[in-house]
């Protein structure tokens, strides 16, 4: 399975088995997250085999089994921490759709985890959440979605076929309380994606969203405008 592929398959899924994670498929995550740590400048770290992240809150959307998860997490310095929310976001669809690629399920947790334990644990300052990795109980469904139309616009008499894939890619990424509140625009080759002020995990929502569309209209093709 590919990167693709992976984001058409998965899915939220927020029951696990008690199976481990061997050895070998830990270190190709750890490889990935360190990969992605150096070149975005983030501290995101993978815990296994510990049961805490998760709060009693979590027993209300029926989550079982949760032993392994990312921390999603850096160090605000001197940003502004959108910038940061962002490189979080995108960083952390990375890590979900690779994980798929192994053959593992995932969910991405913004508010039901244990907030105080995961900040003792994490190696940055500034923690927007968790992504619980495993093997599922079952593969997930597909969310409910907003149509391309309501979630972008292009500058243009004809829609690129590349920017209309992107979209549709982007429709695929989780975000914070399943709003999908971005906008996408196109003009040309450029492309923009934003998000409404004031929304709650902003940054980190477009963040997901990016790496979807840069997946779904293949990087190559057009240059984003910040």
């Amino acid at each position: 399975m590919d990167m693709i592929q992976a984001m058409r398959a998965r899915h939220t899924v927020r029951q696990y088995l008690g199976k481990p994670i061997p050895a070998h498929v830990v270190e190709q995550l750890e490889e990935r997250l360190e990969t992605d740590n150096r070149e975005y400048g983030i501290a995101i770290s993978l815990m296994t085999e510990d049961s805490s992240a998760l709060g009693l809150s979590a027993k209300l959307v029926r989550a079982k089994g949760v032993r392994n998860y990312f921390m999603v997490s850096g160090n605000a310095g001197g940003d502004d921490g959108i910038d940061l929310d962002y490189r979080l976001g995108y960083v952390g669809a990375d890590l979900m759709l690779y994980a798929q690629t192994l053959g593992l399920n995932t969910w991405w947790v913004g508010g039901t985890y244990n907030r105080k334990a995961v900040a003792r644990m994490a190696q940055g300052d500034h923690t927007i959440g968790i992504i619980t990795v495993g093997y599922g109980v079952v593969q997930g469904e597909p969310h409910r979605s907003k149509r391309p139309d309501e979630v972008s616009k292009y500058d243009g008499a004809v829609v690129p076929d590349w920017f209309s894939n992107g979209v549709n890619a982007a429709l695929l990424a989780p975000t914070g309380l399943n709003r999908q509140p971005f906008m996408i625009t196109g003009s040309g080759n450029r492309v923009t994606i934003s998000s409404a002020s004031g929304m709650p995990f902003a940054g980190v929502d477009v963040g997901l969203a990016a790496c979807h569309f840069e997946l779904g209209a293949g990087s190559r093709n057009f240059d984003w405008r910040r």
